[in-house]
């Protein structure tokens, strides 16, 4: 790794090959069943034999979700917010990686991030997602063979590293904090999703208000766990709105998260409102659940919106209707419209921490 792939080449033919990459990745998801993609949805399968919660579906929700990321045109303006890459990277550095499980290729914009900047990565993968990352780092080499002095995947993490960054639950964050204390780092924590309505929605906003609840089961940090509703909404509207997505309860993992909390709620004397696939209950708490969804009732924006702020370490994005965006223009949360938690742009960084800035200034301190 002494001679870095951005040192040896212009950025262009960096931001070239992902592109290309992007292109496999197109041609796939336009015609997956053609026999020259036999590799791909070899891939598919093993990830979901290996988590049965990596459905095909959810997969290809992932690869679809990046599927922009790969393209000259956004690549190119994201990196020109960085004047700084252009120069020459004269020290690059090695940066591991934690990656998370919870949701298909969850690690992969942290392993664009390193490699676009000139630095290598040395991944240690969840065991519940250690396929769809090399499968596309194999791509990615196959392309540029180049790519592979600053590609590794490990088991165990690398004392040379020059930074970390880890992702996990509340829990492994205290450890990682620790561990890491002496090391440059960037520590991510749960966060999740919320949804604001104001009782104008359409059932087409409501029903993409389904997919950011639904999509990868809820697992995702970029999930509605909850939702805030004006107090004298009617939950049946809701209801209405997400009944297509009534066969996730056909998930075998779904539908014993539903039953199980359905049951403890029942136990419990707990009142919630359900629809045989969602229940749904009045919980001032952010993180709800899987198959359930925390519902909280609110008299006005601006007060709602000033104790969000007080909340905004727990909350990964906002979804709401244009018409609630534009009055929440000036609250410190990343703000959507609904249906779109799971498109998050590369300019969009989790738990609002610029990665890229902070591989620079990595760079620069070493």
């Amino acid at each position: 790794m002494n001679k870095l792939l951005l040192r040896a080449m212009k950025q262009s033919e960096a931001i070239k090959s992902f592109n290309q990459l992007g292109n496999e990745l197109r041609e796939f998801l336009k015609e997956p069943s053609l026999p020259k993609h036999e590799d791909w949805n070899t891939a598919l399968k093993l990830a979901e034999q290996q988590n049965g919660w990596f459905t095909r579906d959810s997969i290809l929700s992932a690869l679809k979700g990046i599927e922009p990321w790969l393209n000259i045109k956004m690549l190119e303006e994201w990196l020109a917010k960085y004047p700084e890459l252009q120069k020459e990277n004269t020290k690059p550095i090695t940066i591991s990686v934690v990656m998370a499980g919870n949701i298909p290729m969850v690690g992969f914009h942290d392993f664009v991030c390193i490699l676009i900047t000139g630095n290598n990565i040395s991944a240690k993968q969840s065991h519940a997602d250690n396929i769809l990352m090399k499968f596309m780092a194999k791509k990615l080499i196959a392309i540029e063979p180049e790519w592979e002095k600053h590609i590794q995947f490990i088991e165990k993490l690398s004392p040379s590293a020059n930074a970390i960054i880890a992702t996990g639950s509340n829990n492994t964050a205290k450890h990682f904090e620790y561990y890491f204390r002496n090391v440059p780092h960037i520590i991510r924590k749960n966060r999740n999703g919320i949804a604001i309505l104001d009782g104008t929605e359409t059932s087409e906003e409501i029903g993409k208000l389904g997919e950011d609840i639904f999509s990868y089961y809820g697992l995702g940090c970029r999930n509605i766990s909850k939702m805030y509703v004006p107090q004298d909404y009617d939950l049946g509207i809701f209801f209405r709105g997400i009944e297509k997505f009534s066969n996730v309860i056909n998930h075998h993992k779904y539908a014993n998260n539903y039953t199980y909390n359905r049951t403890i709620f029942l136990m419990d004397g707990k009142v919630f409102t359900d629809n045989n696939f969602l229940a749904v209950i009045e919980d001032k708490a952010i993180p709800s659940s899987i198959a359930v969804l925390h519902c909280e009732r609110y008299n006005d924006l601006p007060t709602l919106a000033k104790s969000l702020s007080t909340q905004k370490e727990l909350i990964q994005c906002i979804a709401a209707n244009e018409r609630v965006i534009k009055k929440l223009d000036e609250l410190p949360i990343p703000i959507v419209c609904l249906g779109d938690t799971q498109s998050p742009k590369l300019w969009d960084y989790a738990d609002g921490v610029d990665v890229v800035k902070f591989i620079m200034e990595q760079s620069k301190s070493n």
